[in-house]
């Protein structure tokens, strides 16, 4: 019946226009792919859309399938594409360097290693000057619990509930969301602290964020003093106290959760729980792989909003707009106790992913992608804000679903898709995410435009009207 049911509801949104014309498509038919999908690929590799896209073309930040249909990519590959899909300048360095070297043992010097190393370092504060570079988020999450270990000669971590850190047995440890757990051994000496959100946390409300769009949540906070900071505080020393030694190795968060559904705390709570931290011996690790590179505009990397310095920096994703490559960031004394015994990391710092990443830094200079964030992400979020008056449904930075904004209650999974169909349907692809994927996640390639945010929002205006009108 459901399948049957059509709208009354027509979206008067018209996508912007684009010049490119993608290549014609000429692999396999698409129910062939389907059915290689089936027998030949991993089924843990899940596929979301009820009809799933077969994509097959993309260039800055549009996305065309295998039957020529433009669609706005506003999850950037899940928050990896920093400067848009196939962007020239990055294309055309990566070619260069194709057809010069690909690989070299990184025990050898080439030039790409060095360069990147003195560029990147440039862009962080001292004394974060010395990068070790590998292939994925979760590896470098990953060297960097082992390097605070192995520097603070302790061995307990804590991490925020609702965290994602990693896929791997170590960093699995840290990853803090359900259905990411495995019924397998992984991840000893990791503790989980309450997440600070002011939204769906115990306390807080409109006056806790750094943000141009507060909760509509009321709070007993008023300007320059959260009380819900305080709180939250109380509970990271309870965790302190009850479930790590007095001694610990460190404490990792990302300075905004991506995963858990674009998550703030309150202003001060990170500088305080630093703070509390080094008083137990750790060092401080922000994980910086969905946040940094400028994509939140006002600071190029996120943790400077907190007006913190880490002790360890991991960074991924956006860092290669969609080469595979990461690195840990951190000081030289931190980096010296990895040096005691041998670690070696095979394609970590290949002279091809030196120069991407260098390309992607120069991109991000060269076309003001970081100001753009800033400008255009405003703006976005104040419209998508408007939204909240015309909707019984509650939205949040990073659109979180409600059934109404006094309970909170997580919309329903199945309507929350069907929301979220009729947006791919319309052209534009956005995310899941939260405990209960009741939040859609919009993180565009840091090129995308005003006229291409109105587009946006204007098919999302459409998909809650329809729920709307399906709900009635």
């Amino acid at each position: 019946r459901q399948q049957k049911w059509k709208s009354s509801v027509s979206t008067q949104a018209k996508m912007p226009p684009c010049d490119f014309v993608p290549e014609k498509y000429e692999s396999y038919p698409y129910e062939h792919m389907q059915k290689i999908r089936e027998q030949n690929i991993s089924p843990s590799l899940r596929m979301y859309y009820k009809k799933p896209l077969l994509l097959h073309q993309g260039h800055m930040q549009w996305l065309f399938d295998y039957e020529g249909q433009r669609y706005l990519d506003l999850f950037a590959g899940i928050v990896t594409v920093s400067v848009g899909h196939c962007h020239p300048k990055v294309t055309m360095a990566t070619q260069k360097q194709l057809a010069r070297l690909w690989h070299t043992t990184n025990i050898c010097m080439h030039p790409s290693i060095q360069e990147y190393a003195e560029k990147l370092t440039s862009l962080l504060p001292d004394p974060l000057k010395v990068v070790y570079l590998t292939n994925s988020g979760s590896e470098a999450n990953d060297l960097a619990m082992f390097m605070a270990r192995l520097y603070t000669r302790n061995f307990d971590i804590i991490c925020f509930r609702g965290a994602y850190h990693g896929g791997s047995p170590y960093t699995l440890g840290l990853t803090s969301i359900g259905v990411y757990k495995h019924g397998v051994a992984n991840g000893f000496g990791c503790s989980t602290t309450m997440l600070p959100d002011v939204f769906r946390g115990p306390w807080g409300g409109s006056h806790c964020r750094d943000s141009p769009v507060q909760t509509v949540r009321k709070c007993n906070c008023s300007e320059g003093v959260c009380h819900a900071n305080d709180l939250y505080i109380e509970q990271f020393k309870d965790t302190m106290n009850t479930s790590v030694p007095k001694t610990i190795a460190g404490f990792i968060t990302k300075p905004i959760q991506g995963v858990n559904g674009a998550v703030q705390y309150p202003r001060s709570f990170l500088k305080e729980a630093y703070r509390l931290v080094r008083e137990r011996g750790g060092v401080c690790i922000s994980d910086e792989v969905q946040t940094g590179f400028g994509w939140t505009g006002s600071h190029f990397w996120c943790f400077q909003t907190h007006y913190i310095v880490p002790d360890i920096v991991t960074l991924a994703k956006g860092i290669g707009n969609g080469f595979p490559m990461a690195a840990v960031v951190t000081t030289k004394e931190i980096a010296s106790s990895l040096a005691q015994n041998l670690h070696f990391n095979t394609f970590g710092g290949s002279p091809l992913a030196c120069v991407v990443g260098a390309a992607v830094l120069d991109a991000i200079e060269e076309d003001g992608l970081q100001k753009n964030s800033e400008d255009v992400g405003t703006y976005m979020l104040l419209e998508l804000a408007k939204l909240r008056d015309k909707f019984e449904i509650g939205l949040m930075i990073g659109v979180e679903m409600v059934t109404d904004k006094d309970s909170r209650h997580p919309l329903p999974a199945e309507e929350i898709s069907q929301i979220w169909e009729d947006c791919k349907d319309m052209g534009v692809l956005i995310g899941r995410g939260g405990l209960y994927s009741q939040t859609f996640r919009i993180k565009p390639p840091m090129c995308i435009t005003k006229k291409d945010a109105d587009f946006a929002v204007e098919v999302f205006h459409t998909a809650l009207q329809r729920h709307m009108e399906r709900a009635a």
